[in-house]
């Protein structure tokens, strides 16, 4: 349910923004733009800053939250994050759905926004810390692959919703989100208190018993030494904050920072964020472009599946490079096509059907490309790296980075479509080619390594040994 609201809203903002009477009551002049003026500038007819600031508000209320909410994570406990998370979103859901006013729209969408920097910042941990390690993989990917559901349900509710008569559909859109934020914070009332997290609070009675239940065999007690060890260590940190700017921390803050800004410059949050509008913009009617938002959502959940069974498989550096290689070649593909028949004022004339699935063939794979790499790995490798003294604050920075970006990116998307026009698709492949060779380079495969003992993948790494080994150098 965690991914599920953060999906949720991804798909259901823009199939929103796409809808006529919602843009009519809040965003006139978009509407104008779009409905009733023939001749607009294809690439340039949804640029409006308000528009905008509706989908991109949340996210830097999220980046603001993700930082109150790592004190909250380290200092009570993964599940109070969780309850929080849950009740904010719901209380966000509510004024979204009864909105009278745009400003009634971005509040609530702040208090959305609120509610999954909570669930963001708590819910990949408590998975990574409650999972055996052979299945951290998967089971953190289940965290990828509910926000591909949201994505999807919002896709497939939006196009029903917009079908309503007297054009109320829009509020059964923003007001639905409540229903996944009651069901977590219900849930996280019951939800057992990871081991780690009640070891860091000094809650030491009942870790054996908690540990037998959730690993499934008697014999706990080198994981609980483990535990143990790893506290007594983070507890020697005073101030965590600080200490990530430490020389030997230096590549966990670096993949904190850099997986999640690439994971934003994939370019897929374009699609995500503003698919029906995007669609539209390629000359489609509003219902179709809402029904190739369901499409794209669909491969989206589909190759989530596939990264489950293959991470802990094949391992997440090769998933990294696969992904990469095969978003390259479809962005340039789908850019060329863009191209060729909107040229450069924006004008396509009639668009033939074969040119459209073409473009929406090509937009599937590169969704998949994604959907199997970046999208649930983006997630995974930031929340398996950090070590307990420094989890919190660094998988704040984490959540910040990725808020930030998105922010940036839901806010300047539509301004950079209409300005650098099909260009805006070379523009993420070229981040793309240099996500990839960073990743080669430095990276190191975390497959399979319990999360006590990342340290030693750092201590062998030809690039990172320099900065975490004690003194003594280890062979590559």
């Amino acid at each position: 349910m965690g991914g599920l609201i953060f999906g949720y809203d991804i798909g259901i903002s823009g199939g929103v923004t796409s809808m006529a009477p919602f843009l009519r009551k809040f965003f006139p002049s978009v509407y104008r733009k779009e409905a009733l003026d023939k001749f607009t500038n294809q690439y340039c007819k949804f640029d409006s800053e308000t528009l905008t600031l509706f989908t991109s508000s949340l996210y830097l209320a999220a980046l603001l939250s993700s930082l109150v909410a790592s004190t909250v994570t380290r200092k009570f406990g993964r599940k109070l994050s969780i309850l929080f998370g849950g009740l904010l979103f719901c209380s966000g859901a509510i004024v979204n759905g009864a909105a009278k006013a745009v400003w009634m729209l971005i509040v609530g969408r702040i208090l959305l926004g609120f509610g999954i920097g909570f669930a963001n910042q708590s819910v990949p941990l408590y998975l990574s810390e409650m999972a055996p390690y052979k299945y951290r993989g998967a089971l953190n990917i289940g965290f990828q692959l509910s926000i591909t559901i949201g994505i999807l349900v919002a896709n497939i509710l939006n196009y029903f919703f917009a079908q309503i008569k007297g054009g109320w559909g829009w509020r059964l859109s923003l007001g639905g989100a409540g229903v996944p934020a009651l069901i977590i914070t219900v849930g996280s009332l019951v939800l057992p208190d990871t081991p780690n997290s009640m070891i860091e609070r000094g809650q030491h009675e009942g870790v054996k018993t908690k540990l037998r239940r959730i690993r499934g065999v008697h014999d706990v007690e080198e994981e609980f030494n483990d535990l143990v060890v790893a506290s007594e260590a983070s507890k020697l940190v005073e101030h965590p904050w600080r200490n990530l700017l430490q020389r030997k921390y230096r590549p966990h803050l670096t993949m904190a920072i850099l997986i999640p800004f690439f994971q934003q410059l994939t370019g897929i949050n374009v699609i995500m964020f503003y698919g029906p509008v995007f669609f539209n913009t390629i000359g489609f009617a509003d219902d179709a472009s809402l029904m190739f938002a369901v499409i794209t959502g669909g491969v989206n959940f589909l190759a989530t599946i596939v990264s489950i069974y293959s991470v802990d498989k094949w391992g997440r550096r090769f998933l990294f490079l696969e992904g990469g290689t095969q978003m390259l070649i479809c962005q340039i593909i789908v850019a060329t096509c863009i191209g060729v028949k909107f040229r450069v004022d924006g004008e396509p004339g009639a668009l033939p059907k074969w040119y459209a699935i073409v473009v929406v063939l090509f937009i599937c794979i590169y969704v998949l490309g994604f959907a199997w790499s970046w999208g649930p790995l983006g997630w995974l490798v930031p929340s398996e790296i950090f070590p307990l003294e420094i989890r919190s604050a660094a998988q704040s920075v984490n959540i910040s980075v990725n808020m930030f970006f998105t922010f940036i990116i839901a806010q300047i998307f539509l301004n950079m479509l209409c300005h650098m026009k099909f260009g805006l698709f070379l523009f993420f492949a070229f981040f793309v080619v240099v996500m990839s060779f960073f990743i080669y380079f430095f990276l190191p495969e975390t497959k399979g390594i319990p999360i006590e003992e990342m340290a030693e993948v750092w201590k062998s790494h030809w690039f990172w040994s320099r900065y975490v080994n004690d003194g003594s150098r280890h062979p590559n």
